[in-house]
């Protein structure tokens, strides 16, 4: 596998003063725990801001959005590096075609990944969606068996559009306690996740707002409608996650192709031949039992009496 460059994080200049010092001290956190590189997965449907949100991060016009095609056609990786510290976050296609789970697309990305170790899952969606359905669950469940239940261990949900206005009768707070609940609750039916499943029950939600109509505080800073910074936030929150004690994912043959049916069912065989052994004596022993037990038909026993009495 080629191995891709990073270029100078040039676009962290680009950010105010006040966000710049933010990532700096969260990076520098990093540093101190000896990690010096951080790569991010980003998936979710089309059309929902993830090229966008990648975009805000690097600082940088890194990957092509258009009011015509929101995402290129295959998984982009966008490497950066500053102060001795890499960033690399991957872009990939929407996972839905036609109103179904596109497993073609799924099956590219993790060709893409091979090799690449899996620090962090941002499950991207937009905070202005109503509702969620059946479609929601299967993607969930398609990312689950593909990478692994794992996965949601290093997760987080990040919700796109979050500069608006909610529905009357509702304050903002409560539209985004009721968004992020109904998702949750979707990616732990498609993942399976159980409440004893503390890490992955316990994912975070992110607010993210790409567009220019996001407002600033006195520092110049982009924050939501509650005055959360919301890009130093993300970081932050991708930092918490990953120093939570899981471990990430490594995307490998194995993990690409599934379990191979034959090595799985080889260790069955054993048990297979020994339960048909223990079949077979256990009939064996019954035949023989209502043989002994079957009465004899008169023409036997004739002749056993005929035997008897020739021999007396």
């Amino acid at each position: 596998m080629a191995v891709q460059m990073a270029r100078e994080w040039t676009g962290i200049q680009q950010f105010p003063a006040a966000t710049q010092n933010k990532l700096f001290e969260l990076l520098g956190k990093l540093k101190q725990e000896n990690v010096d590189s951080l790569t991010i997965l980003v998936l979710g449907k089309g059309g929902v801001g993830k090229s966008s949100t990648v975009n805000s991060v690097i600082g940088e016009r890194v990957v092509a959005v258009s009011a015509f095609q929101s995402e290129g056609p295959r998984p982009v990786m966008v490497s950066r590096s500053r102060a001795g510290f890499t960033l690399n976050i991957i872009d990939t296609p929407g996972l839905v075609e036609g109103g179904y789970v596109n497993d073609r697309a799924l099956h590219m990305i993790k060709s893409f990944l091979l090799n690449r170790t899996i620090d962090i899952l941002l499950y991207v969606d937009r905070l202005d969606a109503y509702r969620v359905d059946t479609l929601d669950r299967q993607i969930i469940k398609a990312i689950t068996d593909g990478f692994g239940k794992a996965i949601w261990n290093r997760a987080a949900v990040v919700l796109s559009h979050a500069q608006l206005s909610p529905p009357d009768g509702l304050s903002y707070e409560e539209f985004v306690s009721k968004r992020s609940e109904a998702l949750l609750k979707v990616v732990r039916q498609g993942a399976r996740i159980k409440k004893q499943d503390s890490l992955a029950s316990s994912m975070p939600v992110i607010l993210v707002e790409n567009s220019g109509r996001c407002s600033k505080n006195d520092d110049g800073e982009k924050v939501l409608p509650d005055g959360v910074a919301w890009i130093p936030n993300l970081v932050k929150v991708i930092i918490d996650v990953v120093s939570n004690g899981s471990t990430g994912i490594l995307v490998d043959e194995r993990l690409i192709e599934g379990p191979n049916p034959n090595e799985r069912g080889k260790y069955l065989m054993p048990l297979f031949w020994a339960a048909q052994f223990l079949m077979w004596k256990h009939l064996r022993g019954s035949i023989k039992q209502d043989i002994a037990q079957e009465p004899k038909p008169a023409w036997e026993l004739r002749d056993k009496v005929v035997a008897v009495r020739k021999f007396s």
